[in-house]
């Protein structure tokens, strides 16, 4: 997967909590500032997604089944969710299909959904009748740390959270 231009952590595109961000110590922050090609010990799953809503329950499953392959499938429903959200933008707001792509290297699980918008996302204040502009706050309150970077086809929106695991 091609990201080029990745967003550093004095980004506004990158939104980190502070503990949490030492927590998962100077290797995951390296990784968070590396373009997800150039990861050497990474082992991705990846799959394309269509520009369809079906594609969102299928996320949820790909998700739900990679995590218990590589046991971690206590972290399920919160990726699960976040997955949703992040498919579910790319979906409606970006033309054509989109792409995840999980991780699990060194103690964090990062997951990426590229897409070919090119409008960052960027939190919103939902009022209660609206129907959307909270999925970017989900993703600050359970992520460790969150980020968008331009590609050269559109843009890629990630997400990390710490496994508890340490090779």
């Amino acid at each position: 997967m091609n990201t080029p231009g990745a967003t550093t952590a004095t980004s506004p595109a990158v939104r980190r909590k502070p503990m949490e961000a030492i927590a998962a110590g100077v290797r995951g922050i390296v990784q968070l500032l590396a373009p997800s090609a150039e990861r050497s010990d990474a082992e991705p799953a990846s799959w394309s997604l269509s520009a369809e809503p079906s594609s969102v329950p299928r996320a949820r499953r790909l998700t739900r089944a990679q995590l218990t392959a590589w046991r971690l499938k206590d972290l399920g429903d919160s990726v699960e969710l976040l997955v949703s959200e992040l498919v579910t933008n790319a979906l409606r707001h970006a033309p054509g299909p989109c792409r995840l792509t999980l991780w699990n290297t060194d103690g964090l699980l990062r997951c990426e959904v590229e897409d070919t918008g090119a409008a960052l996302p960027y939190m919103r204040h939902g009022r209660a009748r609206d129907e959307g502009g909270r999925g970017l706050h989900l993703l600050a309150a359970i992520a460790c740390c969150w980020g968008s970077a331009r590609t050269s086809t559109g843009k890629v929106t990630w997400f990390e959270l710490p496994t508890g695991e340490r090779a």
